[in-house]
């Protein structure tokens, strides 16, 4: 009986804290705390790098078996990563809501931060040409310039523009692997077709690209990473992303050759959708999802074709604005809301879900970590937006674990055929 009593007093003293803990859940909404988490991950990387100090100041970690590349890699990796997620986030205008004033100040240090990163006199000059690395994370520079056109590329001035051509352009003496990386090529290419007025991008590497992608789509929103098929989440990581975002460019800049961008296009956004409903069916009811191949420490990368077809606004009928932020908020939640993700000085470390550099890659270094910002990008979606507005529902694996309906999954098999226009 004295047993029973001191178990209920203690329980009876913890019910204050829980109900203090849960009262400070409510009161922040699903984007403002989605909107903490960008800045958190944010502000130490552009604040630093606007003043041209995050090459002094970055704590920086290194894999175990880091391999003998220059390690100076790291920075452009955590600029380009971080930029690549957060931009849609940027783009939106002005306001006076405390988000908006975060926004601003991002921006104002990013468009800083980008005439930093390729200024050979700033002390954050990347270290453009120096690693086959990078050859990767100019990929995502582009990417993010490529997503954020009107905000980060237009109004650049041109010193800095032909700065970036330049340095892009140098990029073409790295030899590709025979893998994703074919799409790190093509998604600057592109950049440079659309920037240049089709003057000075590389037609064959782009072209190239997107016969060997098809050449490599295996069904039902899987591609592999070359020849062969490997079951992780480059998919996510590289290929519908960046596969849509070439074919764009491509449109974008009036391009004709032998390849019909478009219908290209429109077959690929087919199959990056069957890949959401993959996505978000992986998502458990806690928030956790599989841990599984390489690369593993990009965290909530992920969901970034997930994330993707939501900024899109493409979502297929299978998934609903509600379900979709609510199983992408449980799986930040579980993420970063329990185990120790940054280090002392507000820097990514290095592991999946707190620090456990154990699983890191012999190419992994803690800038690495910033793909994860790819799953942000639905913050590019106003808060008016049903994404942010509509009412939180649950989702498949709820449903189905739950002894709800829920929707069978089917293959889904193109119906839309390229050939050459000559």
């Amino acid at each position: 009986m004295k047993r029973l009593i001191t178990l209920f007093a203690a329980m009876v003293l913890l019910l204050p804290l829980q109900a203090a803990k849960k009262a400070k859940t409510v009161q922040q909404s699903d984007r403002e705390y989605w909107c903490s988490l960008a800045y958190k991950m944010a502000q130490p990387v552009l604040e630093n790098m606007a003043k041209g100090e995050l090459q002094k100041n970055m704590k920086t970690e290194f894999s175990p078996s880091f391999d003998n590349r220059d390690r100076s890699v790291v920075y452009m990796e955590t600029f380009g990563r971080l930029m690549a997620g957060i931009v849609p986030w940027l783009t939106l205008p002005d306001d006076g809501t405390p988000e908006g004033q975060q926004r601003k100040q991002l921006r104002e240090w990013a468009l800083q931060s980008y005439k930093n990163a390729v200024d050979p006199a700033s002390p954050d000059y990347l270290c453009w040409g120096k690693a086959g690395q990078n050859l990767v994370d100019a990929a995502y520079i582009a990417e993010s310039f490529l997503r954020g056109w009107d905000t980060f590329w237009v109004p650049l001035d041109e010193v800095t523009k032909q700065r970036y051509i330049k340095e892009f352009q140098k990029l073409r003496k790295i030899d590709p692997p025979y893998t994703n990386w074919y799409l790190f090529s093509s998604t600057i290419e592109s950049l440079i077709a659309k920037a240049t007025d089709r003057k000075e991008y590389d037609e064959f590497r782009v072209n190239i690209t997107i016969r060997k992608v098809e050449e490599w789509y295996m069904g039902d929103g899987w591609y592999a990473d070359g020849p062969v098929f490997a079951f992780d989440y480059y998919s996510s990581y590289v290929f519908h992303a960046m596969y849509l975002e070439t074919l764009q460019a491509m449109v974008d800049a009036k391009v004709n050759s032998r390849l019909d961008y478009q219908k290209y296009y429109d077959r690929a956004l087919k199959r990056a959708q069957k890949f959401a409903i993959i996505l978000e069916r992986f998502i458990s009811p806690e928030g956790t999802f599989p841990v599984i191949g390489r690369s593993i420490p990009y965290r909530t990368a992920a969901m970034q074709t997930l994330a993707l077809i939501a900024w899109y606004q493409k979502l297929p009928a299978e998934l609903s604005n509600g379900q979709v932020r609510a199983a992408l908020t449980k799986v930040h939640h579980r993420m970063f809301d329990f185990q120790q993700n940054f280090n002392d000085a507000g820097y990514l470390t290095i592991g999946f879900c707190g620090s456990q550099p154990e699983v890191a890659d012999w190419y992994t270094n803690n800038g690495s970590l910033y793909l994860t910002s790819l799953s942000f990008m639905p913050l590019g979606l106003p808060a008016d937006h049903p994404f942010w507005t509509d009412a939180p529902q649950p989702w498949t694996q709820v449903k189905a674990w739950g002894g709800q309906s829920f929707p069978k999954d089917h293959r889904w098999a193109d119906d839309i055929h390229t050939r050459d226009k000559w």
